[in-house]
């Protein structure tokens, strides 16, 4: 298992300083996220040849190596001229995935939950064009479900997972998202029970489960909009033993080819200790 860090919460530094900073930490991998001069959100790559050698070099510098990268693009929007940048999108981002020597990229499903059919029959169709390019580049793609996507449930997203029955394809589950995932129930092990061998990957941070009442209070009422944080463990409502018993029931950390990525945002300030003692926690409950 690789332990990294998602930099989302630090990417206001250059490249450099980013990784330098994650190697401080104590992460020898990065789960490169969205970054603006990399990929961002939604919009078409933009790592130059300046970005990447300067990428290079901070690794190098440091010894830490890239996990995975998280492209971010709605390719299972309802509008097809929309689907069709976002796979061209994806296509120059598995390119520079190739350049960097990464292997593993994760993604969510995107889409519009209000229009979850069409959402998915457009994201079977991206998928179709994608995935015999992940296959022929040796990429695994490990996909979850996020808050607002055409699918939250957890489960449903492991059953979609499934049906490509492809080894290319896995499931990742993010704890930050776990009340949406069973409405509320938090469930922590029985969801990994159901995704299974093809849980290869999560993301490590807190939150607070959205169902309860007046939990938060959003204007104007009925506003089409979700609310979730990625917090420090126990800051939150996950039930973390839960998590780490079943991950070591399924002997998680013992496979080569899993990741667990700590995915904390919202507060930098607090990065120089809660980086590291989120990274102490998963190796003493998982390693």
């Amino acid at each position: 298992m690789k332990i990294a860090f998602d930099p989302d919460v630090i990417r206001y530094l250059s490249i450099t300083d980013m990784v330098h900073k994650i190697s401080e930490m104590g992460f020898k991998y990065i789960e490169q996220s969205p970054h603006p001069q990399i990929l961002p959100f939604y919009k078409h790559p933009k790592a130059s040849k300046e970005i990447i050698a300067e990428y290079k070099k901070a690794l190098k510098e440091t010894g830490v190596s890239i996990s995975s990268m998280i492209p971010i693009y709605n390719w299972s929007g309802p509008e097809e001229e929309r689907r069709q940048a976002a796979v061209k999108n994806w296509k120059r981002a598995i390119e520079i995935a190739v350049e960097l020597d990464v292997n593993v990229m994760n993604t969510e499903l995107a889409g519009d939950p209000h229009q979850p059919v069409i959402c998915e029959e457009m994201f079977y169709k991206s998928m179709e064009e994608l995935l015999p390019i992940f296959e022929r580049e040796g990429i695994r793609l490990d996909i979850q479900s996020h808050p607002y996507d055409f699918c939250e449930n957890g489960n449903e997203t492991v059953d979609i997972v499934k049906s490509f029955r492809s080894n290319h394809v896995k499931y990742l589950y993010c704890a930050a998202h776990t009340f949406f995932y069973d409405n509320g129930a938090g469930d922590v092990a029985g969801m990994l029970d159901y995704a299974g061998d093809d849980l290869s990957h999560v993301i490590i941070a807190d939150t607070l489960n959205q169902t309860k009442n007046c939990r938060y209070i959003v204007n104007p009422p009925g506003v089409s909009a979700t609310v979730h944080q990625h917090v420090g463990l126990g800051e939150g409502d996950v039930n973390f033993d839960a998590f780490f018993q079943k991950l070591r029931e399924m002997k998680f950390a013992q496979r080569d080819d899993t990741i667990a990525s700590v995915s904390l945002f919202g507060f930098p300030e607090k990065m120089a200790y809660q980086g590291p003692e989120t990274l102490a926690r998963i190796k003493k409950e998982l390693l």
